[in-house]
C-alpha cells in the first residue's frame, strides 16, 4: 500500500478556483456548480460530477496532484475490518473516510474529500493520531463501509431479532397484531421497510421470502442469480407473510391454497409495483415477489442496448402497417421491457394501442391496458376478440399461450393491424416448431409473420475490477466446440470481486439478441411447414445467432465465458 506521508492541509482550499486556474473547468461553469450546491447542499466535487462538466476519475487525479497526497484504488486494497473500525461508523459515513493503514503515532486515511478541514481536525481529535491522507473514489468508498460494518446486515438481524421477541412475549394473536400495529414503529414494518430499501438498492428483480423448519432464509434475485441471507428466527415467517398478505388483499386465513396479488410502495422517491405470489410448503408459506420500478420509466429501443442494425431492423418491422412481431426467451429474460419499448416508440397520438396482459405490469399513457382475468372467463382469446372490434392500429399480446390465442393473433396480423407478442422458446427457429405443434397453420405464418426476436440477458463483467484471463480447461473444450475458428491467443475478461460489484465479478446486465427476419426461402418454407427446410434457410440467411452474439461481446470483454456458457451454452 502506498504509505507516502502526507500532513494537515495548511489552509482551506478552494477547489472550485484551483480548477478554474488550471482550465479544467471555465468559470462559467464553476458559477453554474455553485448555484446548483446552493439548492441540493452536494459537496463542489460531487455538484460538477452531477453537472458532467469534469468525470470523478480526473477529479480524484486532480485532487491528489493538488494536494500531493497518492491516490488509491480500494478495489486492489485489502481492508482490514479490524483496524477501519477504530474510526466509529457515524464518523466514517459522515465524513466519507475510511482507515486504511493504522500505527502507533499515525493513521493513513482514505477520504473522498480530502479538502474537508473540518473532517480533518476530527479525524486527528478521534483517533489522536498523525492524520496522512489519500484520496479515494466515493462509490468504492461506501460498498467498503456496509462490507466493514455490514450494516445492512446487521440491522436486518436487529429488526429480526426485534420481533422474534415481540412474538415470543406469551401468546400473541398474531392476526389482531398485524391489523393493530400498522404504524412505521412496529418492528415488522420496519423489517418489510428494511427489505425492501435493500432490494432497491442492489437493483433487485426480485425477493423470495422461504421459511424452514429452523430457519428464515431470504433471498433477492439481483442481475438474474440469487443471494442469501439466513435468520435463525424461523418464527418471524408468518407474520411478515400476513403483512404482506394484508398489503395485496389476500385471505390471511388461507394458508393451504397459492394466492397471488399486488400492490404498490413508495421506497426512497421510488414508486414499486409487488407483484406476489405464496405457495404453502412444510414450514409454512414460501412468498415471492417481483419488483416493478415505476418511477424507472420505459427504456426506447436504443437504450435496451441492442446492436444497431438489430435496432433498426425491429424498428423498421414494428413500424409497418400489419404484421406480427414475436419476441422469444426463458423466464426473466427481458421480453416484456423489449415489448414495452417498442409500444413506446408507436406510442402518438396517430396509434390506437391496445394490450392483452397477465398482469399488467408497466402503465403507460394513452395505451388501453386490459388485465385478464382467467377466473371469471376473461382470457386472452376473449379479450384479444373484443380488441380487434376497438378499432385499434397496434396490439400486444402478453404470450402467446394457446393455439386460439395464436390463430386470433395471426389473423389480425393479416387484416390490417400489428401485432406484438411473446412466446417461451428458445430460439427465433426454434419458435417457429412451437407454433405449428400447437397448430398454428403454416400458410398463416408465412403471411403474418414479419420477425422473430430471440433474446438473454447476460451480466457485465463490474469494469472496476475486471482483468485479463485464461479459459480454464473446460471453457477451452467448450470453446473448442462451440467457436473451432476463435483464435487461441483470444484474451477474456473476468471480474476479481471489489465493493462496487458486492465482491461478483458483474455489476449490471446486457441483452444478447437473434433476429430472424422472414422472406423469400424462410416463408416457402414455412408455408410448406417444412422445419427442416426452415432450418436451412435460417442458417443460410447470415443472421447472428444468440450464441455468437455472447461470444462477441465476451471478445470485446462485456462479459465472461462462463457466463455465455451459463446463458447461451445450450444453443
Amino acid at each position: 500500500m502506498n504509505t507516502a506521508a502526507a500532513g494537515a492541509p495548511q489552509k482551506k482550499i478552494r477547489i472550485g478556483d484551483l480548477l478554474v486556474q488550471n482550465q479544467v473547468i471555465t468559470e462559467d461553469q464553476l458559477m453554474t456548480a455553485l448555484g446548483e450546491q446552493k439548492k441540493t447542499g452536494k459537496k463542489l466535487g460531487s455538484t460538477l460530477i452531477d453537472l458532467h462538466y469534469i468525470d470523478e476519475k480526473r477529479l480524484l487525479q486532480f485532487l491528489s496532484q493538488q494536494l500531493q497526497i497518492p491516490l488509491i484504488d480500494l478495489a486492489a486494497v485489502e481492508i482490514d475490518p479490524a483496524v477501519a473500525k477504530e474510526l466509529p461508523e457515524t464518523l466514517a459515513r459522515r465524513y466519507r473516510v475510511v482507515i486504511l493503514e493504522s500505527r502507533e503515532r499515525d493513521a493513513l486515511v482514505g477520504m473522498a474529500d480530502p479538502t474537508d478541514l473540518f473532517a480533518f481536525d476530527e479525524l486527528s481529535r478521534v483517533l489522536k493520531k498523525r492524520i496522512r491522507q489519500a484520496v479515494v473514489k466515493e462509490t468504492d468508498l461506501l460498498g467498503i463501509l456496509d462490507k466493514v460494518y455490514n450494516a445492512q446486515a446487521e440491522e436486518l438481524s436487529n429488526l429480526v431479532g426485534e420481533l422474534h421477541e415481540e412474538l415470543s412475549q406469551g401468546d400473541i394473536d398474531l392476526g389482531m397484531m398485524m391489523q393493530t400495529s400498522g404504524g412505521d414503529d412496529a418492528p415488522v414494518f420496519r423489517l418489510l421497510t428494511k427489505l425492501f430499501e435493500d432490494a432497491m438498492r442492489a437493483h433487485a428483480s426480485d425477493i423470495h421470502i422461504e421459511p424452514e423448519v429452523d430457519v428464515l432464509r431470504i433471498r433477492l434475485r439481483v442481475d438474474g442469480v440469487l443471494t442469501e441471507q439466513v435468520m435463525n428466527e424461523a418464527r418471524i415467517a408468518s407474520a411478515l407473510v400476513q403483512r404482506l398478505k394484508l398489503l395485496a388483499d389476500l385471505d390471511i386465513s388461507e394458508k393451504r391454497l397459492p394466492q397471488d396479488g399486488r400492490f404498490q410502495i413508495k421506497v426512497k422517491d421510488h414508486q414499486v409495483d409487488v407483484r406476489l405470489s405464496t405457495m404453502p410448503v412444510e414450514a409454512g408459506e414460501v412468498v415471492v415477489m417481483r419488483l416493478l420500478d415505476q418511477s424507472a420509466g420505459i427504456l426506447n429501443l436504443t437504450q435496451l442496448g441492442m446492436p444497431q442494425d438489430i435496432c433498426d431492423s425491429v424498428r423498421r418491422i414494428v413500424r409497418r402497417p400489419h404484421g406480427m412481431l414475436l419476441v422469444t426467451g426463458p423466464t426473466g429474460s427481458g421480453k416484456t421491457t423489449t415489448l414495452y419499448s417498442a409500444l413506446s416508440e408507436l406510442n402518438t397520438p396517430e396509434h390506437k394501442i391496445i394490450t392483452v396482459e397477465d398482469p399488467v405490469e408497466y402503465r403507460l399513457p394513452r395505451i388501453n391496458q386490459v388485465q385478464v382475468h382467467e377466473h371469471i372467463g376473461l382470457d386472452f382469446a376473449r379479450v384479444l376478440r373484443t380488441a380487434l372490434r376497438q378499432d385499434p392500429d397496434v396490439i400486444m399480446v402478453g404470450e402467446m399461450r394457446d393455439l386460439e390465442t395464436s390463430q386470433i393473433g395471426l389473423r389480425a396480423a393479416i387484416t390490417g393491424h400489428f401485432v406484438l407478442s411473446t412466446l417461451h422458446t428458445n430460439s427465433a427457429v426454434s419458435t417457429i416448431s412451437r407454433l405449428l405443434d400447437m397448430g398454428a397453420p403454416g400458410y398463416l405464418m408465412a403471411t403474418a409473420l414479419q420477425g422473430v426476436l430471440a433474446q438473454r440477458l447476460i451480466r457485465r463483467v463490474c469494469p472496476e475490477c475486471a482483468r485479463p484471463t485464461e479459459p480454464t480447461e473446460q471453457e477451452k473444450v467448450w470453446l473448442e466446440m462451440n467457436a473451432p475458428d476463435l483464435p487461441a491467443d483470444t484474451s477474456f475478461s473476468k471480474g476479481q470481486g471489489c465493493p462496487h460489484c458486492s465482491n461478483t465479478g458483474y455489476k449490471g446486465r446486457v441483452g444478447v439478441y437473434e433476429l430472424l427476419e422472414l422472406s423469400g426461402d424462410l416463408v416457402n418454407a414455412l408455408r410448406d411447414e417444412d422445419i427442416n427446410g426452415f432450418s436451412e434457410a435460417a442458417s443460410k440467411s447470415g443472421f447472428v445467432t444468440l450464441l455468437q452474439s455472447s461470444l462477441g461481446l465476451a471478445k470485446q470483454g462485456v462479459t465472461s465465458i462462463s457466463e455465455v456458457m451459463r446463458v447461451a451454452g445450450d444453443q
